[in-house]
């Protein structure tokens, strides 16, 4: 669940943009549950780095494709 200090950003539209691109790029299968042989659709879009009230408004934390899995 998403924190209060990141309830804003989650809910932006860059957020969904990016989120969606990049599920679609990795054909909304579950990075984490292939690591293990698992196919499976993913549900959420994770942050590497976890957001926090220092990075929120760095855009290579947020929205940089290498930080999401």
């Amino acid at each position: 669940m998403a924190k209060d200090f990141s309830m804003k950003f989650y809910k932006t539209s860059v957020w969904r943009e990016c989120r969606n691109g990049y599920a679609a790029s990795r054909g909304h299968l579950c990075e984490r549950c292939l690591s293990r042989g698992v196919l499976s659709l993913g549900e959420i879009v994770h942050h590497k780095i976890e957001l926090t009230p220092e990075n929120i408004d760095n855009p290579e934390i947020t929205l940089n494709w290498n930080n999401l899995e």
